[in-house]
């Protein structure tokens, strides 16, 4: 293939490798910012007709041109050609056809160096725009669920055991405190992507006078890069979306993994329990097996958990092309663009989803009330005892003793006669019995942030608010 078709193509000889096209191609996968392309050179194309390079009639035959390639590709009628290296390539030589010569003129002063860059973050800050939406779509879903069925308690967990007893809205909202995290961290990127880089050329700048405050306003960004070298090799942005997507994608991994622990009616035997059961999915985001007709399984959820690992990998191999790279524009920096694409089509995904599950699932009261067992009061037993006047750490271990002698005797902890606790402790009276209620246990828990009612409501109030600032930001 002739070097001279190329738009670097006037000091070389001769044809390219076909294998070194293939590896120097990426119009495979960026025709994706087919669109932001356009868009960057119809500022451009301005900027050049204010700095003189263009007249007013060269800068309608570019506009108009740019504006028949845009519908082209709108409606997937585009024809990319085997010389089309890039999408800077494909577009520009499209523009010719369409033209004639004065299409040449569009790249003056102009790299793909500052080119690529501002494509990829024009293209960036409009999917973080949709991602933003998705997510603050679950988080309300969670909060306005929680505040529907604030009155169901169920049995809390560390280490996959019973702890203590808790309000099924405080597990809804847990999520949803984190998920508001990590839209506030997809602002912060967006904040920082949102920085012009076009007019920097290929490293020292532009020689031509353009307008970089016109380009900045037209594309609108919100301030312009400082600096040339800089602005043509930077790629923190990347690596920023990516690492936040990763910690995205934990979250929405654990919350997975909770529902299908939780919407299993018989867990497996290495966690001593086969209750569960307290919720089951919708058959919208479930699946059958190919082979057991009684099965019905949480695809959905396993897949958010699954998607998880494809995102986590994401970050590390660009970073270690960023480790070797000296300034300015290295052709490595193409590795940038299939992690993005990858990423942002995994998160629109997810997202939706993961809402959709939460909006639908169906819980079962029933089966969360029969999973809580006495035992996960005795945290309430040792705080009864605190309140009569008794240091924590002994307390802890005269409940930890009429633990003991339930379980020796075979029976639950509530079923202990007043004079055995009065054998423990002089300090157990016949108020004890009213420890056993686990609606007076979640209730005890008033401080902000706890299980008790009042406070479960001050979350739901809180993330309502914070949901209206996320919102005006996104």
């Amino acid at each position: 293939m002739a070097s001279g078709n190329k738009l670097w193509g006037g000091r070389f000889s001769g044809s390219t490798d076909p294998i070194m096209e293939m590896l120097n191609a990426s119009i495979s996968y960026d025709q994706r910012l087919a669109e932001v392309d356009i868009q960057g050179s119809r500022a451009y194309a301005k900027a050049l007709e204010k700095s003189g390079i263009l007249s007013k009639t060269e800068l309608e035959k570019i506009l108009g041109g740019l504006e028949k390639i845009s519908e082209e590709w709108s409606k997937g009628v585009f024809g990319v050609i085997q010389t089309d290296e890039d999408i800077h390539t494909a577009n520009e030589r499209r523009l010719k056809e369409l033209i004639g010569d004065v299409a040449g003129k569009l790249h003056t002063g102009r790299s793909r160096n500052d080119q690529v860059v501002t494509d990829l973050k024009l293209f960036l800050k409009n999917s973080l725009s949709i991602i933003s939406t998705h997510l603050l779509q679950l988080i309300e879903t969670l909060v306005e669920r929680a505040a529907i069925e604030i009155d169901v308690i169920l049995p809390g967990y560390t280490h996959l055991q019973k702890a203590q007893p808790i309000r099924w809205s405080q597990f809804l909202l847990s999520h949803a405190v984190a998920l508001t995290r990590d839209s506030e961290r997809l602002g912060e990127v967006k904040r920082r992507i949102n920085v012009l880089p076009l007019g920097s050329g290929a490293l020292a700048g532009n020689a031509l006078g353009i307008d970089r405050e016109l380009l900045c306003s037209e594309l609108d960004f919100a301030s312009i890069s400082l600096n040339s070298m800089d602005a043509v090799s930077e790629r923190d942005f990347v690596v920023e979306f990516l690492s936040v997507a990763t910690l995205l994608m934990i979250h929405l991994s654990k919350m997975a993994e909770d529902l299908i622990i939780y919407s299993t009616s018989e867990f497996l035997i290495i966690y001593s329990t086969s209750e569960f059961g307290f919720l089951t999915l919708s058959d919208a985001y479930s699946t059958g097996s190919s082979l057991m007709p009684q099965k019905k399984n949480p695809d959905s959820l396993e897949l958010i958990r699954s998607k998880a690992g494809r995102v986590f990998e994401s970050p590390f191999p660009f970073l270690m092309v960023l480790k070797g790279l000296p300034s300015t524009y290295n052709k490595d920096l193409q590795e940038d663009k299939e992690a993005v694409f990858d990423v942002v089509d995994t998160l629109n995904a997810v997202l939706q989803v993961a809402t959709g599950v939460i909006s639908t699932l169906q819980i079962s009261k029933e089966n969360m009330e029969r999973a809580l067992s006495p035992e996960m009061l005795a945290t309430d037993l040792a705080l009864y005892l605190v309140r009569k006047g008794m240091p924590f750490r002994q307390a802890h271990v005269a409940s930890g003793k009429a633990v003991q002698l339930a379980e020796t005797k075979g029976i639950t902890i509530n079923n202990l006669s007043l004079e055995e606790l009065q054998n423990i402790s002089p300090l157990f009276g016949s108020d004890v019995a009213q420890v056993f209620s686990v609606v007076s246990s979640v209730e005890q828990y008033t401080a902000a942030g706890g299980t008790a009612k009042s406070s479960v409501s001050a979350q739901i109030e809180q993330l309502r608010e914070l949901l209206k600032r996320l919102k005006e930001q996104a």
